[in-house]
């Protein structure tokens, strides 16, 4: 069996089957806990064309991936994104389990009937606040009722949706069973994450900071939360809420990360292979598919990052601390 059909295995045993991709380090929003107001964004030439994520993401799927999760910044503000999704959707038949994003919600409006139309069966949708005052503070630039109306059209195209809400001290903490209610009111799941120390935001992450412990220990004096072993290929760990009959998962990256399991690797948007996202170790995919007609060299930088997989990530919050990484979330892929 040749390198190109083999399988990707790391070190310690993990098969490599998620891919998330970067397609744009750029956002609509600026949301407080993400980035900075004034950001600087990549020059268009340094990002990865659309016909080479394509290719790359090809050359995963060949290795034996079986989810795609396009990220950014926003996906959905990259230009001419459909054409990337309806290109991709061509694996759905040959070796890929699930073709999905993950978006801040502004633009579903415009693309929730073509994502299903090309093979998005669900999405996770970045919402923090149902309060639309506070969703303006928070993201800075977003439009509340903007974002509502896409999830609103996202389900009715057919689209299942998870809400990705992160826990914020003092900001949503009071808000998170109301959002409980609602998620599952609608039909959708909830993932509730704790906050990362990704890139200089200009205020202190432990300020922030909210454990997923005591979130949990909270909504339990209210819900019964039964433990589920229902996966979705990612870090987060599942309850069901037996009030309510919905799901909900928790990331927690800060107080009991999940990194036994870990089958994912993140690709930016200028190709840069991250084996963890907690580690700055990474690999350049654009050099060999910019410098090689042949694939080969491509699988073979897959192959060398992938023997250097780290057994997990050393993610720490601490007053006065910098970010223990300082590349944005953006430019990584969310």
């Amino acid at each position: 069996m040749s390198d190109q059909e083999s399988n990707l295995v790391d070190p310690f045993g993990r098969a490599v089957t998620y891919l998330r991709v970067s397609v744009t380090d750029r956002c609509d929003f600026r949301c407080t806990y993400c980035m900075a107001e004034d950001m600087t964004f990549l020059p268009r030439k340094d990002l990865l064309t659309l016909e080479e994520i394509d290719r790359l993401s090809s050359a995963f799927v060949a290795r034996g991936v079986r989810k795609i999760r396009l990220t950014g910044g926003e996906p959905l503000v990259r230009r001419n994104i459909m054409s990337l999704i309806e290109s991709l959707s061509r694996h759905l038949d040959n070796g890929l389990d699930e073709l999905t994003l993950t978006t801040n919600g502004s633009q579903l409006h415009r693309f929730a009937d073509q994502l299903a139309e090309h093979g998005v069966k669900r999405i996770n949708v970045s919402l923090d606040t149902l309060d639309a005052a506070k969703f303006g503070l928070l993201t800075r630039w977003g439009d509340f009722h903007q974002v509502m109306r896409g999830i609103d059209l996202a389900a009715r195209a057919g689209l299942k949706i998870k809400i990705n809400a992160v826990a914020l001290r003092d900001v949503n903490e009071d808000e998170i069973e109301d959002l409980l209610r609602w998620t599952h009111g609608r039909g959708f799941d909830l993932t509730l994450i704790e906050t990362m120390p990704l890139g200089e935001i200009g205020t202190d992450r432990t300020d922030q900071y909210l454990p997923l412990s005591l979130v949990r220990a909270r909504l339990s004096q209210h819900f019964t939360l039964e433990d589920i072993p229902d996966r979705t290929g990612g870090p987060a760990r599942y309850v069901r809420v037996r009030e309510t009959g919905g799901r909900l998962g928790f990331i927690t990256p800060m107080t009991h990360n999940f990194c036994e399991s870990c089958n994912r690797v993140r690709v930016t948007c200028t190709g840069t292979l991250y084996m963890c996202l907690g580690q700055e170790d990474a690999a350049d995919l654009r050099h060999p598919m910019r410098t090689s007609e042949s694939d080969d060299p491509l699988h073979a930088a897959i192959d060398e990052a992938i023997s250097r997989k780290p057994k997990g990530h050393d993610f720490v919050i601490d007053r006065d601390a910098a970010p223990s990484l300082s590349r944005f979330m953006s430019s990584t892929g969310g």
